[in-house]
């Protein structure tokens, strides 16, 4: 899994996107973490890359979007109406119930073990 944008610095209000390429073998679901200073590392969106169905957390819907570029293995995050509180180190994952560390997100009732980590990137958005 590898992270091809780098967040960045952003005013409050303003956009940011982020990209994740994905190779080898390709979950059914792939999305994004984030982790704050001092916080527990929590689910912000996920996608399938079966049908392309969502599932977006509440505290960024309406702001974020996902979406994804199959022939690409690509996934894009796209960060609007950015707020202080999304500052945080996010991060691109699939499932992999072998990886480490295993976060589960439970999307349509079914819970999701994502273990295999992009590297992070820091988003910092300043009031």
């Amino acid at each position: 899994v590898q992270l091809r944008r780098w967040g960045g610095l952003v005013q409050a209000g303003g956009s940011l996107r982020l990209s994740c390429a994905a190779s080898g073998f390709i979950s059914d679901y792939i999305g994004w973490f984030r982790q704050a200073p001092g916080k527990e590392r929590e689910g912000v969106s996920f996608i399938s890359t079966v049908d392309g169905s969502t599932h977006i957390e509440d505290s960024v819907k309406g702001r974020f979007t996902i979406s994804r570029d199959n022939a690409k293995n690509t996934v894009y995050l796209q960060m609007n109406k950015l707020k202080p509180e999304d500052t945080a180190t996010y991060y691109c994952a699939t499932e992999n119930h072998r990886g480490y560390p295993i976060w589960t997100i439970r999307i349509k009732g079914v819970g999701r073990h994502f273990g295999s980590w992009g590297q992070g990137t820091l988003v910092t958005v300043s009031s």
